[in-house]
């Protein structure tokens, strides 16, 4: 057998091993992708039945009646029947125990606000908030 020939017949075999392991791997069930982080349960009740909008850049900064930080999650906002969700740039600097304190550049809570945490109990900067889009979570309308 030539030098050529094996190294065909060995990339052969490769491949095969290689088709064979991927195909197994994809006939498995990805039990980690299908269950939720705790932040992500806690998101989803806090959603309930309400159905997503179309993602904003921005919000009224008043009425909002108060805002939730979830770990590693994302920062939930509630205006009037609205929940409005941010998940931030980076969900995983996200604390529920920190401060978050907001640098607005007019009267609406935008992505491009500077926002930095603080930790309660020491009062220490713990670092920044980088916002996404705010996407609304409303009821949805019952026609029948």
């Amino acid at each position: 057998m030539t030098k050529t020939a094996f190294s065909a017949l060995g990339f052969a075999a490769f491949a095969a091993a290689a088709l064979a392991f991927s195909g197994s791997a994809a006939a498995q069930p990805d039990t980690a992708n299908q269950q939720l982080t705790k932040g992500e349960q806690k998101l989803a009740k806090l959603i309930g039945d309400r159905v997503a909008g179309e993602p904003k850049s921005c919000i009224p900064g008043f009425p909002v009646r108060s805002f939730q930080v979830i770990d590693e999650t994302a920062i939930v906002y509630k205006i009037g029947r609205t929940v409005w969700v941010n998940r931030t740039r980076d969900p995983q600097s996200l604390d529920d125990r920190d401060t978050l304190v907001f640098r607005r550049f007019g009267s609406n809570i935008c992505s491009s606000d500077i926002v930095t945490s603080i930790d309660a109990a020491s009062g220490f900067y713990t670092g920044n908030v980088f916002l996404g889009e705010f996407v609304p979570y409303r009821m949805a309308d019952s026609d029948g």
